[in-house]
């Protein structure tokens, strides 16, 4: 499967691709077989911070384990958050990050040059959509400051922040960025929230989230490339379905999966009883949240 083709079927059809995160390597097998038994169409990712703080290992690793796992006609893989500056605020090499992806096989990539300025933002988009589009796949990029651990708005009340759109995307600013990065599609903030990865946070629940449905059909209008919404766990229900007929065609989830494995990790369930439970969860969110069973039907013909 070509990812750019299945992702702009996506947003033309009124659909929408999930990308499960692997910060656990064992989680990988579950959510391959949940995608393929509920007749779906999944992207398995991982981001740098997911080998680099949690168990993911590395990209290599990932994709050694989606070869062995992968469901073909209902599975992609792909490169989630690569940063420029990190959550530490350290520079971090991402041509050489991707360039190790494009090596291992990754059929899609992402950088996230979000906490530079909108021209650093920009340069650094478009040096890595070169080297995406040299290889011949597309590349996601964010603009806008996604709340959660990559912000520092935690202290700010939610509502405050979306009453406020503090950090959302701009329009004006996104259509000089898509025109002048060449990025394929655009991470957006009109809303949603990343997963905590402080130690103290990690099994919290995350706050329930709404989205700027508005702010996301403007984007689409202005752009006509697939919209991308990070931090899917957590959002009431309602929104993300306006959210998708508005133009989001790929979505990312990660702590409602991570969770329940590292809950039953800790329990001393043992790795089998984990994966049962990522595989079970990862087949409710496909078929009664996201809504996206039975999509290769429709994705992949």
């Amino acid at each position: 499967m070509d990812s750019k083709q299945i992702v702009s079927k996506a947003l033309a059809a009124g659909y929408v691709v999930p990308a499960f995160n692997i910060p656990h390597l064992p989680m990988l097998q579950p959510i391959a077989q949940a995608v393929a038994d509920e007749n779906s169409v999944g992207m398995i990712q991982v981001a740098r911070l997911e080998w680099e703080k949690f168990e993911a290992e590395s990209l290599e690793k990932v994709a050694e384990e989606y070869e062995k796992y992968k469901k073909p006609g209902h599975t992609l893989l792909h490169l989630d958050h690569v940063p420029v500056i990190d959550e530490d605020h350290l520079q971090v090499d991402y041509m050489a990050i991707l360039r190790r992806a494009v090596a291992a096989g990754y059929q899609s990539l992402m950088v996230d040059a979000s906490r530079l300025s909108l021209a650093g933002n920009i340069e650094a988009t478009r040096q890595a959509a070169e080297l995406a589009h040299e290889a011949g796949i597309p590349i996601e990029a964010e603009l806008g400051a996604v709340m959660g651990h990559e912000t520092s708005q935690q202290s700010i009340p939610y509502e405050e922040i979306f009453a406020k759109k503090m950090g959302f995307t701009q329009v004006n600013e996104a259509v000089r960025f898509v025109e002048e990065s060449g990025c394929d599609w655009l991470s957006v903030a009109v809303g949603s929230v990343h997963g905590a990865i402080a130690d103290n946070l990690l099994d919290k629940k995350k706050p329930a989230a709404k989205l700027d449905i508005e702010r996301i059909a403007q984007l689409e209008a202005a752009l006509g490339i697939p919209l991308v919404l990070h931090g899917g766990s957590g959002i009431e229900q309602e929104y993300i379905a306006k959210g998708i007929k508005a133009g989001i065609a790929k979505i990312n989830v990660g702590t409602e999966l991570r969770q329940p494995y590292e809950k039953a990790i800790r329990e001393g369930a043992g790795v089998a009883a984990a994966q049962e439970r990522v595989y079970n969860r990862c087949r409710e969110l496909i078929r009664d949240f996201l809504c996206t069973a039975g999509d290769a039907d429709i994705l992949t013909k």
